[in-house]
């Protein structure tokens, strides 16, 4: 066992979160470790070739942005460009895909002509537009509290009362997103456009009582108070690069090929170096630090935890049939335990992710729109209110919806730069497809290889059923002459990136805002970060205001640190 020196604070994982909060950390004169098991920091916010032989850099797991504050890019003096994209998304009508409803941005006539193409009715889009524009009088009041200390549920209520929001609130936060939705909009497309943004990542109804739908509603739409998704110039990797440049001009210390093994919650982390000249040679290190900054997923850190707490993770509870809060079963024994402390960050993801890399962008059956407008911003397919709700149900049954609810976004349109000249000549284009309500219930280490092919094919069925010539066609091949298509299921996302259950909000997201019965005794409890140890810190997506590329995890767990100093 070696020994290495003591620091102010040791940051466990190095995901874009971490990496926030060893920049701030070290900008304030902390001594800062961040260990990264991976070859690489940057987390699920990274970019990689991903085909063999084929210059195209693809956002590997996350792919927008929209959370990220201009504060965090402001302190840290990040050079990151991001791209508003014109058009907002195009769905296929699912009773006739040679029509469809287009949300172009820059165009209200444009948007308006295609609401009447596919039969709404004559009111629905100024309802649309009025429906927005209520939703922004609670964001654009919340957003600001986002880098700040928790509010209550009753400081944050009245504040957004005073801005005028006090139905929105009832709506929003008080009651299942889906009763607003179907009160006030009537097309089952364009109910499911709006409803999409509760699901990404979230298995859930319309009505669900636990309200899950409603907090990922409002994430998908608090960033910057407006909820625009802009792409990242360069990719995902682009971001995780400039954070990275940050800690280390901070004078953080990040290593890479490191994976903790054990953490003592009084001040000591455990863990293996492996050589990065023959990775078979592996090293214990052990490293003191007043603080320890949990970057993984609560349930991990559980798993981390010493001084005899015994930690049961199951996914045959989820092949059971039993509910997936609870999953990770713990039992301290002295002790608590993150998750103990957090317990609703033990849900399963509910996405399967598929990349693909194309000769060029496919027809669509409507000749009315241009791919390159149908592709610009958000594809939706299959995501109409009725068709999003019999696939829910079908899943919940232990299958995979047929059609596939999924939606598309064609980085390349907006950012050429990720790939190479010679491809963007060659008019090549990249797609990235989340599949919906395919929970990690569904998979399992038997089966992962099956239902991964299962599920790439559900995804290219459902693509298919919109255009007009089978998207295998335009596929790429890499140097050994496979098609440039890569599907992770969560199960895959969970061995990759060490997300439990393949669930990208590394558990159930929370309210942005703190219950009127809880604690906040402590900064760590005020910045939405504690644990049940006082000196451990969750800096990472399970934070309380966790989730997406935002660096709220880390900015809000720095910040706790450097209160409680």
């Amino acid at each position: 066992m070696t020994t290495m020196q003591s620091y102010d604070a040791v940051i466990i994982g190095g995901g874009h979160n971490g990496l926030v909060a060893a920049a701030y950390l070290g900008k304030a004169g902390k001594r800062v470790l961040l260990l990264e098991r991976l070859d690489a920091v940057g987390g699920a916010a990274v970019s990689a070739q991903a085909f063999e032989g084929v210059e195209a850099w693809l956002s590997r797991y996350s792919y927008l942005v929209s959370l990220l504050p201009q504060r965090i890019i402001d302190d840290l003096q990040l050079d990151i460009t991001l791209v508003r994209r014109r058009y907002s998304s195009y769905t296929p009508d699912p009773a006739d895909p040679s029509r469809g409803l287009l949300i172009d941005n820059d165009d209200p006539a444009a948007t308006r002509a295609s609401f009447e193409r596919i039969g709404a009715p004559d009111d629905e889009f100024e309802l649309f537009d009025l429906f927005y524009e209520h939703c922004r009088r609670l964001t654009t009041a919340l957003w600001p509290t986002m880098t700040a200390p928790l509010l209550t549920r009753s400081e944050a209520k009245r504040l957004v009362t005073e801005a005028g929001g006090a139905s929105e609130w009832e709506a929003m936060i008080e009651s299942p997103i889906g009763d607003v939705i179907s009160r006030h909009l009537q097309n089952d497309v364009v109910r499911g456009v709006v409803f999409t943004d509760a699901l990404i990542g979230t298995f859930a109804r319309a009505d669900d009582a636990d309200l899950q739908q409603n907090i990922c509603f409002l994430y998908h739409l608090i960033g910057g108070g407006t909820g625009d998704w802009d792409v990242p110039v360069g990719g995902m990797g682009a971001v995780s690069a400039e954070l990275a440049r940050a800690a280390r001009s901070a004078g953080a210390t990040l290593v890479t090929r490191a994976e903790v093994t054990a953490v003592d919650p009084g001040g000591s982390v455990r863990y293996r170096l492996r050589d990065h000249n023959n990775g078979d040679n592996e090293h214990e290190h052990e490293a003191n630090a007043d603080w320890i900054l949990s970057n993984v997923a609560p349930a991990v850190l559980d798993r981390l935890l010493i001084a005899g707490t015994e930690v049961r993770y199951g996914r045959e509870q989820l092949a059971a049939g039993e509910p997936s809060v609870g999953i990770f079963e713990s039992r301290p024994f002295g002790i608590g335990t993150a998750a103990a402390a957090q317990p609703n960050h033990c849900r399963e993801g509910a996405q399967v992710k598929v990349n693909l890399l194309l000769t060029r962008l496919p027809r669509l059956r409507d000749s009315s729109v241009a791919p390159e407008t149908a592709f610009g911003g958000t594809f939706h397919i299959h995501e109409s209110w009725s068709e999003l709700d019999a696939a829910y149900l079908t899943a919940a049954e232990g299958s995979i919806p047929n059609p596939l609810p999924c939606e598309i976004y064609c980085h390349s349109l907006a950012d050429p730069t990720i790939l190479s000249p010679e491809l963007r000549e060659a008019g090549a284009h990249t797609l990235t497809v989340f599949g919906l309500h395919t929970p990690a219930r569904l998979v399992t280490a038997e089966n992962n290889e099956e239902m991964r092919a299962r599920l790439q094919a559900a995804v290219l069925d459902s693509l298919n059923s919109v255009l007009a010539e089978p998207i295998e066609d335009l596929v790429m091949t890499d140097a050994t002459g496979r098609p440039c298509i890569e599907t992770k299921t969560t199960l895959d996302i969970e061995r990759a990136v060490g997300m439990p259950l393949g669930n990208i909000f590394h558990g159930g997201l929370d309210w942005p805002f703190a219950e009127d019965d809880a604690a906040l005794d402590t900064p760590a409890e005020r910045w939405g970060v504690a644990t049940a140890h006082p000196r451990v810190l969750l800096c990472g997506s399970g934070a309380r205001r966790g989730g997406a590329v935002s660096g709220l995890g880390g900015h809000n767990a720095a910040m706790a640190l450097l209160e409680s100093e």
